[in-house]
């Protein structure tokens, strides 16, 4: 297994308005690993996020990012204007630059008579979406927008993928084939994932790393420690349904090897 370290958060701490969001975060985050971030809300997730992929700036501590990371974000979800003439393919078109997409029509020019697959039509192969690539994108299903936003998450092929919540809002259905999407990707690519997850099914079946977070590390570990660690237990209880929703109650788990207070 490829373990390069992509992210490595140092003493993160930060305040808005001298109110203090996070406080003393130490983490990594390696190549070929998932790890799930969960926490209650005001936790400083989605403020972590930001600060791990460099879009905010923390009060202290420092973040530093492999050579030439590339990261591909998949927002919880995104506003459109209705009257906005976009099909879904015009939408993941939007995730390349201008030297892909040259040579995307570079190679199509010199072929004329000769149909090329792009990145593009791979990645919606692979999702199950090539069939909506043509549809306006504000006409899609909740499930299928969360799909093209995987996609164009996926598109230039990143280094880690960062998932805010992926199946907020949608059937239980679509859920599950969008975590099977997201776990078959790292598989194939071989990436890191970041994702904000309050499902404790996805937690249990497939991460590596699991970071439970309350404006600091509460505890963390692999997904085996934590769950049979005795304050998670007290918690979550024996048996976790195959559906559970995350409630964080902000009793401490103290893991041996991880983050304490």
């Amino acid at each position: 297994m490829n373990e390069t370290l992509l992210i490595n958060a140092e003493n993160i701490s930060h305040q808005f308005a001298n109110k203090p969001v996070l406080q003393d975060i130490n983490l990594q985050l390696h190549r070929n690993q998932i790890t799930t971030l969960i926490g209650p809300n005001g936790a400083g997730k989605s403020t972590l996020i930001k600060i791990l992929l460099k879009i905010l700036t923390p009060t202290q501590g420092r973040v530093a990012h492999h050579h030439n990371l590339m990261i591909g974000f998949m927002p919880q979800k995104i506003h459109i204007d209705p009257t906005l003439p976009l099909t879904a393919q015009r939408f993941l078109q939007l995730g390349l630059n201008n030297i892909e997409k040259r040579n995307v029509q570079k190679r199509n020019a010199q072929k004329p008579g000769k149909y090329h697959s792009t990145g593009l039509e791979i990645i919606a192969e692979e999702l199950g979406i090539s069939a909506l690539l043509n549809q306006p994108i504000q006409g899609l299903s909740g499930g299928e927008m969360q799909k093209v936003l995987l996609a164009r998450a996926l598109i230039r092929n990143p280094d880690i993928l960062v998932l805010d919540e992926p199946v907020q809002g949608i059937d239980l259905q679509s859920q599950s084939q969008i975590y099977q999407l997201i776990h078959s990707q790292q598989k194939k690519r071989q990436c890191a994932v970041l994702m904000i997850s309050h499902d404790l099914h996805l937690v249990m079946k497939h991460t590596d790393q699991v970071i439970c977070l309350n404006q600091h590390i509460c505890c963390s570990g692999t997904v085996q420690s934590l769950r049979d660690h005795p304050s998670f237990i007290a918690q979550f209880g024996l048996t976790l349904p195959e559906h559970a929703l995350y409630q964080h109650q902000h009793t401490h788990c103290q893991h041996a090897d991880a983050h304490g207070d």
